[in-house]
């Protein structure tokens, strides 16, 4: 697992024109602001979310995940999965849920709320995430 977080902060720091060796003036712990909560899960999210992890039978010891990866069209990519806590994760809930967060990705996901729409024109799990400067078009990828 170490080499994979090693890997997304240097394509995190490529996306920033940083070089992960250099000194910077970046703040080790994120700024959360304190009048909105991290990670939202609408209401729709998180049925969805209980529901999948019934289906699968998940231990209650998995938490529900959100990351970035560098990729897609945009240069980040949103990550949801279930994972264990460990002691760096920061601790969110919505909706009755506890969700995992690397302190690392929360400066690109900090307000994001993350809905289910069941209709016929979107079906999957949605971000709404404030600070994108943009998205591409199926929404799975941002930059800032």
């Amino acid at each position: 697992m170490a080499v994979q977080e090693e890997n997304l902060d240097d394509v995190i720091a490529s996306l920033i024109d940083l070089d992960p060796d250099e000194d910077s003036e970046i703040q080790e712990e994120p700024v959360v602001n304190s009048d909105t909560d991290p990670v939202i899960l609408t209401q729709r999210a998180a049925k969805q979310v209980l529901k999948i992890k019934e289906k699968e039978n998940l231990d209650d010891e998995l938490y529900l995940r959100v990351a970035v990866e560098g990729g897609g069209c945009s240069g980040l990519s949103y990550k949801l999965g279930f994972d264990i806590r460990t002691d760096e994760d920061e601790v969110v809930t919505s909706q009755g849920l506890e969700i995992i967060i690397d302190p690392k990705h929360l400066m690109y996901l900090n307000g994001i709320e993350i809905d289910f729409p069941d209709g016929l024109d979107a079906r999957g799990f949605t971000f709404d995430n404030p600070n994108a400067s943009e998205s591409c078009g199926c929404g799975s990828s941002f930059a800032v």
